[in-house]
């Protein structure tokens, strides 16, 4: 299977990826949402014509709301401010209305710094539990694999896709954030734990035919095993995915604003997971053995 005999391009491409993506974050970071910054943001449409940015922005510099960062949306805007009273907001109302453009408040959330800040940590605690209870799930359903390599040796690699699944979507919001000040929030965090879930699924079913293959076949070499593995499985894995993002992209498209970045993020993430499943995750386990046996 050219999966196996090439790895190690598929690796080598990863790493471009990730350390890409690693930079992205080291020198841009991410921009917070409301959701863990705190502040309030507020989204208007306009049933006539819609005023110029310029002029949103004028308001809201007149009200002392200068530092206000706003953002088209498909018949209106999205503003993000400190946070704000119900008497700031309907001040807002009134000086958004330019003649017979007058704005209707689509959405508005106020979240303070304390939840901010609490919102963010829940968030990294989510991951680092679901990491941790998918090498333990993983250790647990192939203990009975112990040739070549460990069970928790999958567990292992399954962690080490799903790193490299996370790390990427989150520097491309960097990047995104940093060009066209996209923002993370509570529902970025939402789709990294659904792609975390759909891609140790994907690579789940692969180990799952290597172990099933390994039982059958105890006389062939373990790198032939996973590249019979991966072949078996390729066809689904692909399939699969591809029926996922085409419903994804269509959310994307035809969906509403408040939900176009989180379907931004699953479709990167689902298809880097993918690939992860395919060509990073399953050539580890060769890789791995090759090491074991060198060093024995």
């Amino acid at each position: 299977m050219f999966v196996i005999k090439y790895r190690k391009i598929f690796y080598a491409f990863s790493i471009i990826l990730i350390l890409g993506s690693l930079l992205s974050v080291y020198f841009w970071g991410l921009k917070q949402g409301v959701d863990f910054s705190g502040g309030s943001l507020l989204q208007v449409t306009y049933n006539n014509e819609r005023p110029a940015l310029n002029q949103i922005n004028g308001a809201l510099s007149n009200l002392g709301f200068g530092d206000a960062q706003v953002r088209s949306s498909s018949d209106g805007y999205i503003l993000r401010l400190r946070e704000i009273s119900q008497s700031e907001k309907n001040s807002i109302l009134s000086a958004l209305t330019f003649g017979s453009s007058t704005p209707t408040e689509k959405t508005f959330s106020s979240v303070g710094p304390i939840l901010g800040k609490e919102a963010l940590q829940k968030s990294w605690i989510s991951i680092i539990f679901v990491l941790l209870t998918i090498v333990l799930f993983i250790a647990f359903a192939f203990r009975k694999v112990s040739r070549p390599i460990s069970s928790w040796i999958y567990g292992l690699v399954a962690i080490l896709a799903l790193l490299h699944d996370v790390v990427i979507p989150t520097g491309a919001f960097a990047l995104l954030g940093h060009l066209y000040g996209f923002e993370i929030d509570t529902l970025f965090v939402t789709a990294l734990l659904v792609i975390l879930g759909f891609s140790v699924h994907d690579t789940i079913v692969v180990f799952d035919r290597v172990r099933e293959n390994l039982q059958k076949n105890e006389k062939k070499e373990f790198a032939q095993i996973v590249g019979e593995s991966v072949s078996e499985t390729f066809v689904r894995s692909i399939n699969t995915s591809l029926t996922t993002i085409l419903a994804i992209l269509v959310l994307y498209i035809f969906g509403p604003e408040t939900i176009r970045h989180f379907s931004l993020t699953l479709l990167i993430g689902i298809a880097v997971g993918t690939y992860s499943s395919i060509f990073i995750g399953s050539p580890l386990l060769v890789t791995i053995n090759s090491w074991k046996n060198k060093g024995v």
